[in-house]
């Protein structure tokens, strides 16, 4: 029999009368719970919300994308894009030409982001969920066709049903001095809206036009794109699909991710993921204090306990392991209980859904979680530090008692 784990546990669990002592332990029980659980869920909601913009990301980009290092285009020969094409796991290779342009439509004019691409981005139908109207469509029996976001309709007042008012796209010319006032001072484009599609705020000023109608409006030669998007093969491993792709890109080209692309973004949830865990870390050590004070007065309450102790042969390193324990007992029911209602609590969000966002703007109901195995690992580990903290100086006053 481990006899300081004995004695730990008659003294928690075997108490005749509830003292003072036994209710200060139990806050601390509970103290240590709720800060535990608030950890584990605020967490997985962050973990949740990564998850989202990836997946908002994926209903739009690509999952690799070649650019220049210097400059916003390049010229992507026929031999180049062979290269990539053969590399392991590439499904499809879209040449891209993409700039700020200005839009009008009826009597409505608006500042748009067009995004030229070829017939091989249809084939990716990552937008068929995100289509609120039309369809999608760029080019048909000789007519050019545009995709257009759902802010560019409000803004314009578009209505794909409407075929006879096209949308115009204006594009300063690069050789002439700009002036708004001067009409030969733009390159024009006129287009017919097939669809409207909705992802969220970042994406609501697109337009999605013909490779060739965009390379034309900004007097790109042929080959000229800002860049090359690349979809992999459903189970393809991206580290080693992106290291293969740069070999054949070669040193004057940079291939990103999908999550390269957005490592700003990412690293802003992280940062803040980081500040709110350090928040609540204190949380939980202001919550752990009380079990320095309940076993503070237990040490004072036991002080006969502990010279029969001594009297009876018991160590230094006995007593103190009973009080250690005594504190761990503490801690470790209050954590257990806090990870399992943490973990329950983000299992029926996940499921159910019954936290709303609040906003009828939002795009999605409810918030998003996801737990992840190291949070909660991360977070026993930190309760288990703030315990042995808080209960080795009462331990270490009843060894010399």
């Amino acid at each position: 029999m481990n006899l300081p784990s004995f004695i730990a546990r008659r003294y928690f669990f075997s108490r005749k009368k509830r003292s003072f002592i036994s209710w200060l332990s139990t806050l601390s029980m509970l103290g240590v719970g709720v800060g535990t659980m608030a950890l584990v869920v605020v967490l997985s909601v962050f973990n949740g919300m990564e998850e989202l913009n990836r997946e908002i990301f994926k209903t739009f980009e690509a999952d690799m994308t070649v650019l220049p290092k210097e400059g916003k285009r390049f010229k992507a020969s026929a031999a180049l894009i062979n290269k990539l094409r053969e590399v392991d796991g590439v499904q499809l290779l879209t040449s891209v030409a993409q700039d700020n342009a200005l839009a009008r439509y009826a009597n409505g004019t608006t500042v748009i982001k067009l995004k030229g691409v070829d017939d091989s981005y249809l084939k990716r139908k990552q937008l068929d969920s995100s289509m609120l109207e039309g369809r999608m469509l760029l080019n048909r029996d000789g007519v050019n066709y545009a995709i257009v976001a759902e802010g560019v309709r409000h803004d314009l007042g578009i209505s794909p049903i409407d075929i006879l008012t096209p949308l115009e796209v204006l594009y300063p010319q690069g050789d002439k001095s700009f002036n708004v006032l001067n009409p030969d001072a733009f390159n024009r484009e006129s287009l017919t809206v097939s669809g409207v599609f909705f992802i969220e705020s970042r994406y609501d000023n697109f337009v999605l036009a013909p490779l060739d109608v965009a390379r034309t409006l900004f007097g790109y030669i042929s080959d000229d794109v800002t860049s090359l998007e690349i979809q992999l093969k459903p189970g393809t491993n991206e580290e080693i699909a992106k290291q293969a792709l740069q070999e054949a890109a070669g040193n004057e080209l940079n291939v990103q991710s999908r999550d390269d692309l957005n490592t700003d973004l990412y690293r802003t949830i992280r940062i803040e993921k980081f500040l709110v865990a350090l928040a609540l870390s204190f949380i939980i050590l202001v919550a752990s204090v009380n079990i320095f004070f309940s076993l503070s007065m237990l040490v004072i309450e036991k002080k006969a306990d502990i010279q029969i102790l001594y009297a009876l042969g018991a160590t230094r390193g006995m007593v103190r392991r009973i009080f250690l324990i005594e504190g761990a007992l503490i801690a470790v029911l209050g954590a257990v209980t806090g990870l399992i209602l943490g973990i329950v609590i983000c299992l029926a969000q996940e499921k159910y859904g019954f936290i709303g966002m609040g906003t009828v703007s939002s795009i999605i109901d409810a918030y998003p979680v996801k737990l992840d195995t190291s949070d909660i690992a991360m977070t026993g580990i930190l309760v288990i530090l703030i315990t042995v903290l808080t209960s080795w100086l009462p331990a270490q006053r009843a060894a010399r008692m």
